[in-house]
């Protein structure tokens, strides 16, 4: 479907949004770093600059009940999901109104009432989990499906092939959604996987493949959207590639001096914000001083994000020894 198509299938509201979400999550993003910087962030931080689409367009294709797992680049997924940017910023702060109350930082955000069952800082470790939480639905005859990202890196390691080969032996309404975004650190997809396209890592597993551009907000929600249906109707699993490319290093720290300058400049001319910003003033759907207006609202609900991790307590001495597994817990729900 071409993007003009793809346009008259959503309405201003939706377009709107998924743009205001995309711009939120570069803003707080790039706001995250300059935190990092001055030393009010501290451990790893991994930014999601240039990938915002794959979490705005696959996000907004789910119902609110619908469960959603990640990795470590989780602060976007978070927001979308659902998650207040002040208490995402506040958890990167370290600070107890962070979303998993100061003690998960950068990689564990997390929210049960959302059903954001948070980043992961293993890779692939969230694989099993989502086939646990597809379980789970089974189980207790629900109709939800679950959501899983992860990064290009996650399909070298055993737990993505158990986690696909166990969600399609028994049938299992989850979505494995891969975030190709050509680098697994700094080491290029090229010299790491024997195929290119990594959809055909997934081929043995007996269930249904697609690939999106992961750079166009508009064509992952149209593919997500398609495949949720799917999941939903059939019970089973699905996999999807999203080709994206991230603009900033690994984490913070990272120099990028694995790639060329040229490589970089030519992947920010895929600009997922930047292409929908010109689809819109070109459809006539917003005129550019409408959207420059909500690029101020994101920069004001960015700096008041700051402002409330600032203002935050940090966790007392005595979390340390709360949310600790005892077998207490019974309703995953």
């Amino acid at each position: 479907m071409q993007a003009a198509e793809m346009v008259r299938e959503l309405s201003v509201e939706q377009l709107t949004h998924f743009y205001r979400q995309m711009v939120l999550i570069r803003l707080f993003e790039e706001k995250t770093n300059e935190m990092y910087h001055k030393g009010r962030v501290s451990g790893y931080c991994h930014l999601y600059i240039g990938e915002e689409a794959v979490a705005v367009g696959a996000l907004n294709a789910l119902r609110p009940d619908d469960y959603v797992i990640g990795a470590y680049r989780d602060h976007g997924h978070a927001i979308v999901k659902g998650c207040d940017p002040k208490h995402v910023m506040a958890e990167l702060f370290g600070k107890a109104t962070g979303v998993s109350r100061g003690k998960g930082g950068s990689m564990h955000m997390f929210n049960r009432d959302l059903r954001f069952f948070g980043g992961d800082g293993i890779v692939a470790g969230e694989l099993p989990i989502a086939v646990g939480l597809a379980f789970a639905i089974e189980y207790q005859k629900g109709d939800q499906i679950v959501l899983c990202f992860f990064g290009d890196g996650a399909v070298n390691e055993g737990g993505f092939h158990e986690a696909m080969n166990w969600a399609a032996l028994w049938n299992l309404p989850v979505i494995f959604l891969c975030e190709n975004n050509l680098w697994g650190m700094g080491t290029p997809v090229a010299k790491a996987s024997c195929a290119i396209e990594l959809t055909e890592r997934a081929c043995c597993y007996c269930m249904r493949l697609d690939r999106v551009d992961g750079m166009d907000v508009l064509a992952v929600h149209d593919v997500v959207g398609r495949t949720v249906k799917y999941c939903r109707d059939t019970r089973k699993p699905t996999f999807i590639e999203a080709t994206t490319q991230r603009f900033v290093g690994h984490s913070v720290t990272d120099a990028q001096g694995y790639r060329s300058k040229e490589e970089i400049s030519k992947a920010r001319e895929h600009d997922p914000i930047s292409r929908l910003h010109k689809l819109l003033v070109e459809q006539g759907i917003k005129q550019p001083a409408e959207l420059d207006e909500i690029d101020t609202e994101a920069a004001s609900t960015v700096d008041e994000a700051v402002r409330f991790a600032e203002s935050s307590p940090f966790p007392e001495p005595q979390e340390l020894r709360t949310d600790l597994w005892d077998g207490a817990e019974k309703d995953w729900r």
